[in-house]
Parts: C-alpha cells; sequence; structure tokens
C-alpha cells in the first residue's frame, strides 16, 4: 500500500454563487491523495502498475475549467472521474480552496475536502 498525491496545484477559475465570482475569478489550489497498492510499480518501475499523477493533474485540470457553483460539487464531479480511471483505489482525498473567499472580512482561504469511501466521523 501506498500514497500518490498532488499538493498546491494552482487554478485561476470562475467557481461560486456570487455574480463577482463568475465574472472575475479567483485563485484556488487542489491537493489530491490516493491511497493504492503500488507495490509492482515499485519492483517492476512500471508506471502501468501505479497511479499516473499527470493524470490526476488533467482530471483537475479539466473540473476548473468548467465552473460550477459549490466547491463540494467540484470535488464531487473530480472524485468520480479519478474513480473511472481508477477503480481499485482504496482512499481519494480531495481538498480544494478558495483564495480570499469575498466574506466581506480577511479570510485566507474557504476548505472543501471530499473524500472516498466517505468519511462519518
Amino acid at each position: 500500500m501506498g500514497k500518490v498525491s498532488l499538493e498546491g496545484i494552482e487554478f485561476h477559475a470562475f467557481h461560486g454563487v456570487f455574480t463577482e465570482e463568475k465574472k472575475l475569478g479567483n485563485r484556488f489550489t487542489v491537493d489530491i491523495h490516493v491511497d493504492t497498492d503500488f507495490k509492482k510499480a515499485m519492483l517492476e518501475d512500471d508506471l502501468t502498475e501505479t497511479v499516473d499523477y499527470s493524470k490526476l493533474y488533467q482530471i483537475a485540470k479539466s473540473h476548473m475549467e468548467e465552473p460550477v457553483k459549490l466547491l463540494e460539487h467540484l470535488g464531487h464531479l473530480m472524485l468520480q472521474d479519478i474513480l473511472k480511471e481508477y477503480s481499485d483505489l482504496k482512499r481519494v482525498d480531495i481538498i480544494i480552496k478558495k483564495h480570499n473567499p469575498a466574506l466581506g472580512g480577511v479570510v485566507n482561504y474557504s476548505v472543501v475536502k471530499v473524500s472516498y469511501p466517505e468519511d462519518y466521523q
């Protein structure tokens, strides 16, 4: 068992509920962590036996380019595509941060975490 991660993927995107967010966009950071069995990849030096993080990046990028209202929905869409590509993953965590959300005060970022299997803690 092992973990493959991409951390700090940055995008300028247009997700949000408010008109300003849809018009001006905002800075977002995405982290993707997947737990998988990559023992064979370790032994054989074979990319096909692990999660190709360039595919994870492309999944995130494609969804960041299609505006949605809620980060929860955005995370769900990314999660679904990751699981379509890699159905045998043991765990997936996607963390999406919206930098400086327009809330009328100083807030570094709002954060949504979507996980598979779901957390019920």
